[in-house]
């Protein structure tokens, strides 16, 4: 495992709606609709971070996705140690399961960790890794994946089909078209993809999400 070296230095990052103007963010860690219940240690603005190299693969996604039809939408991106943290311990130690009907109702907290659901260190802190769906445009709908994002159990798995066939389809497509533009999926979470030629692999960072601080560091 790369040994944890966490950095405050965002100077390879970017905001993704530079790369990106049309995307769509409902960055949920921001808010309190997530699987803890409350706004996420280091979530100081509902902004999606990136570093510039996975910016501008996931702006190559975009337009395969525009021609399409769909829009991305973007749950997360970025994600700061400390965010992390706060999985591991909720996990592990807080007794809150106010959210378990809507995000875990199949499963105990700490298998959350055992499943892959929440990581340890997780591929988000290096900057290179997002959570996301697709918008139709044609009807201003998210497109039905068959399972809501950040949904712990089996049927949030990609490869699985105990969903319908359009469902799945769609699945596929997000999965094809993010893995040609340089992608790599997981076998857990359909909406989790990570830039394979990922520019920080062994460094994980801990600044937080937010424009401001991204604005003071470049000044």
């Amino acid at each position: 495992m790369a040994r944890l070296k966490p950095t405050m230095d965002p100077s390879g990052f970017t905001l993704l709606s530079d790369y990106v103007p049309q995307i769509i963010q409902e960055i949920r860690y921001f808010s309190t609709y997530n699987f803890l219940g409350e706004r996420v240690d280091g979530y100081e603005e509902p902004c999606a971070i990136v570093t510039r190299e996975a910016a501008r693969a996931l702006k190559s996604a975009s337009n395969v996705f525009n021609v399409m039809g769909y829009r991305m939408k973007i749950f997360d991106a970025y994600r700061p140690v400390s965010a992390v943290n706060q999985f591991v311990f909720w996990a592990l130690e807080d007794v809150d399961v106010r959210m378990k009907p809507y995000f875990y109702p199949e499963i105990e907290k700490v298998e959350a960790i055992e499943r892959g659901y929440i990581a340890r260190r997780s591929s988000h802190s290096r900057g290179s890794t997002v959570d996301l769906t697709l918008l139709d445009m044609a009807t201003g709908k998210e497109v039905d994946m068959g399972s809501p994002f950040d949904y712990f159990g089996e049927l949030s798995h990609p490869d699985c089909r105990d969903v319908t066939d359009e469902q799945y389809e769609n699945r596929m497509m997000l999965q094809r078209v993010m893995v040609r533009s340089g992608f790599e999926p997981i076998d857990c979470e359909w909406w989790h993809f990570t830039l394979v030629n990922e520019p920080y692999p062994e460094t994980y960072f801990e600044f937080p999400v937010s424009s401001a601080y991204l604005r003071r560091s470049r000044a």
